[in-house]
C-alpha cells in the first residue's frame, strides 16, 4: 500500500512538472516613453493595457523616460523593447550621426508612424518674447538631458543663429518640472516638442499667462536644409487659453520602433493588436487618433520591423 502511494505521488509530481513546462511562458515587453506631461506616456500606457487585453501571456509595462534619446539609448542596451521616439532621432540613432556619433543604435526596426511632434516655444506674456531671437538673455526650458526635445531646441536656435550661450541659462527640464518652473517664475520660457494639446502646455496656461512663440521667415529654410525631417505646421488657433490665432512653428515625427531582434510572430500580433483597438488607443488622448493604417509607414527612417511588414501587407498597405 506504502508502495503503491509513492508510486502515485511521483506520478503526480511527473504530471505536475510536465504541465508547467508546457505552459506558455510570459511575454514580457517593455515600453519606453516618455515624461509624464507628455503625449507618449499615456500613449505607451494604453499601448501596454491594449497588449495586455489582447495577447495571451502578455505583460507588457509602460516606462516614464527621458524621451527620444534616451529611449534609443535603451533599446541600443537591451532595458526595453519598444519605444516611442522622434524619427529624426530614430534617424541619427540608426545612422550613428549627431548625438549618436561613435555610438550606432542599429537593432531596431519600425513598428508604425503616429503623429507630428511640433515645436511650441511656451513664454510667459510678462517676459516680453515674441520671437526665437527674443530668447537671449532669458531663461529657458529646453527639454531633458538627452532628449529630443532638447536637440529641437538646440537646432531650432542654430538656424535663428544662437547658441545656449546666448540665452541667461538653459535649463534642462522635463515638461512637468518646466510647468512647474514657470508656475514659480524661476524660467521665461520653455521648449515643448509633443504633439498638441501637450498637457505641460496646458498647466502652463492654467498658472500663468502665456503666449506661444512661432517660428517662422527664412530662418525655417535653414533648418530644413540642415534638418530635412522639419515640416512646417500650424497650431490651431485656441489649441490653448489665450491663444486666439494660429501659429505657424515646425514638427517632426513621432514613431513606435521595436528591437529587431524580436520574433516575427510577436512583433506582427502586437501590430495586429494596436491596429485592432485604434478607437482605445485614439481614446486616451487626442494625438492617439492620428495612428492610422494610410498613414502607418509615412516619415519612417528606418526600416520596418518584419512583423510590422507581413501585418500591412495583409491589409493591403
Amino acid at each position: 500500500m506504502k508502495r503503491i502511494f509513492i508510486v502515485a505521488l511521483m506520478l503526480v509530481f511527473v504530471v505536475a512538472a510536465l504541465a508547467t513546462g508546457c505552459a506558455p511562458k510570459p511575454q514580457y515587453i517593455a515600453i519606453a516613453t516618455g515624461g509624464t506631461a507628455g503625449v507618449y506616456f499615456p500613449l505607451g500606457s494604453k499601448m501596454a493595457d491594449i497588449l495586455n487585453k489582447t495577447i495571451k501571456n502578455m505583460n507588457a509595462t509602460a516606462q516614464s523616460t527621458a524621451a527620444s534619446v534616451a529611449n534609443m539609448n535603451m533599446l541600443g542596451s537591451k532595458e526595453v523593447e519598444i519605444a516611442f521616439v522622434q524619427n529624426d532621432i530614430t534617424y541619427y540613432a540608426y545612422t550613428g550621426t549627431e548625438m549618436f556619433a561613435g555610438k550606432k543604435v542599429d537593432n531596431v526596426r519600425g513598428i508604425a508612424s503616429l503623429y507630428n511632434e511640433v515645436v511650441q516655444i511656451v513664454a510667459t506674456e510678462a517676459s516680453g518674447i515674441k520671437s526665437v531671437k527674443d530668447l537671449v538673455g532669458k531663461r529657458v526650458a529646453i527639454g531633458a538631458p538627452g532628449s529630443g526635445v532638447e536637440a529641437s531646441a538646440r537646432q531650432v536656435l542654430e538656424a535663428f543663429g544662437l547658441k545656449y550661450a546666448d540665452l541667461d541659462k538653459a535649463d534642462y527640464l522635463t515638461f512637468a518640472e518646466a510647468a512647474s518652473n514657470m508656475k514659480d517664475g524661476h524660467i521665461d520660457a520653455a521648449f515643448v516638442t509633443s504633439g498638441i494639446p501637450t498637457s505641460a502646455v496646458i498647466d502652463m496656461s492654467k498658472t500663468s499667462k502665456v503666449v506661444v512663440i512661432p517660428v517662422s521667415g527664412a530662418e525655417v529654410s535653414t533648418l530644413q536644409s540642415k534638418y530635412p525631417f522639419y515640416a512646417k505646421v500650424t497650431i490651431p488657433a485656441n489649441t490653448y487659453d489665450g491663444q486666439p490665432t494660429a501659429i505657424d512653428t515646425v514638427a517632426v515625427r513621432a514613431i513606435i520602433v521595436v528591437r529587431a531582434d524580436l520574433e516575427e510572430k510577436a512583433v506582427y500580433e502586437i501590430t495586429k493588436s494596436l491596429f485592432s483597438n485604434l478607437t482605445d488607443f485614439g481614446a486616451v488622448h487626442a494625438r492617439g487618433k492620428d495612428l492610422t493604417l494610410a498613414t502607418a509607414k509615412d516619415a519612417m527612417p528606418i526600416p520596418l520591423h518584419p512583423g510590422a511588414e507581413k501585418y500591412y501587407k495583409e491589409k493591403g498597405k
